[in-house]
């Protein structure tokens, strides 16, 4: 673990010997992306951070060294935020394979872009994906070094396309299942929550705009007082790449967010909905606090699913509206896809309309 911590913080160009302990946290919500924190984590990473510290005492210190690769990385992710609308998550997900990649390239050199060539691009990916050892995070890998060898053409700097150079990773879309849980479990999840405490009635709120809404993790924690429209009983989420979209509120979430509010929000400045139930009172950390809620909650419920995660609430809204009748387009606005096709991955648990379409094994029964 310290051996990936240390590795993150290179990638930030932070100094390991002047590390502050806050870093700590914001390693540990990054990491809950790829894999599940464990119990001890934490503790584990402070003991480091203050063993690794010169006189004990962790003091943030940025490193020294102004390597031009760092000035371009930032330069690129400036314009992933203001001409392409990304969210901040995923300007990280692109920032970090483009920083490793200049990295490669030019070391702590002066970055000429017009200097790239295939060679250097394919030569990346190959050391780079057998680092990863997924093929989701080798994928993600590829599209931001695509997206920023277009930016290179898009400033003149590359002249080359080198874009098209940039090899496939083999992960075939919609090979998946969605995972879900049935209606019964929702209802399971959402009763076991202790609604007599702050906490419990925070909990049920975001368990409930998660199961009725279909809400994404990130979407909830962006939620403020201002998206809550009470006179016309509707919502306003944004969502990726700046998107706002306004949807119903449901009466029992809207009562349970009332609740939360009157009994359980705390008074403070944040104009967030969802506040921490630890000091600072401040909004949710991130998608992996809503993330954290979902697993708790399963777990009181005793519920065993494929997947923790919050996007299983979602998947668990759209095949419960596509047993009940719902058509792949209701479904598609009800979760605000962009992309048509991406709804038809749903299309693989309605098995009723399935059964129609399969063969009888050959020498079978008819």
């Amino acid at each position: 673990m310290a051996q990936d911590f240390a590795s993150w913080l290179d990638q930030r160009e932070i100094c390991v010997l002047g590390v502050e302990a806050g870093l700590v946290d914001e390693y540990l919500e990054d990491r809950w992306v790829h894999r599940r924190r464990r119990r001890g984590d934490r503790f584990t990473l402070r003991e480091f951070v203050r063993l690794v510290s010169v006189d004990g005492t962790a003091v943030a210190r940025q490193s020294t060294a102004t390597a031009p690769r760092l000035h371009v990385r930032q330069k690129f992710e400036h314009y992933l935020l203001c001409e392409r609308g990304l969210a901040t998550a995923s300007i990280r997900l692109y920032g970090d394979p483009v920083g490793r990649f200049l990295e490669h390239v030019f070391g702590d050199g002066e970055v000429r872009l017009d200097e790239i060539t295939a060679a250097d691009v394919i030569r990346f990916v190959q050391l780079d994906a057998a680092r990863l050892q997924h093929s989701k995070r080798a994928k993600v890998m590829t599209c931001a070094l695509r997206s920023f060898l277009q930016y290179g053409r898009y400033l003149g700097d590359i002249h080359a396309d080198l874009h098209a150079s940039v090899p496939t990773v083999a992960n075939w879309s919609m090979a998946g299942i969605p995972r879900s849980i049935s209606a019964c479990q929702v209802h399971s999840l959402l009763a076991q929550c202790e609604r007599r405490t702050a906490t419990g009635r925070r909990d049920y709120a975001v368990l409930l705009l998660l199961a009725r809404l279909g809400l994404r993790a990130g979407e909830v924690v962006e939620l403020t007082l201002d998206d809550l429209d009470w006179d016309a009983g509707a919502i306003h989420i944004r969502g990726p790449a700046q998107r706002c979209d306004r949807l119903p509120m449901p009466a029992d979430v809207g009562a349970a967010l009332v609740d939360y509010l009157r009994h359980g929000r705390p008074a403070c400045h944040v104009r967030n909905v969802f506040i921490r139930s630890r000091a600072p009172q401040r909004g949710l950390r991130g998608p992996s606090a809503v993330s954290c809620i979902v697993f708790r909650a399963l777990r009181r419920a005793g519920i065993e699913s494929p997947c923790k995660g919050a996007h299983l609430l979602r998947h668990s809204l759209a095949t419960q509206m596509l047993g009940n009748g719902a058509s792949l387009n209701e479904i598609g606005e009800i979760l605000r896809h962009r992309n048509p096709q991406t709804t038809t991955i749903y299309a693989k648990v309605d098995l009723a309309s399935l059964h129609a379409l399969a063969l009888a094994w050959p020498g079978g029964a008819q």
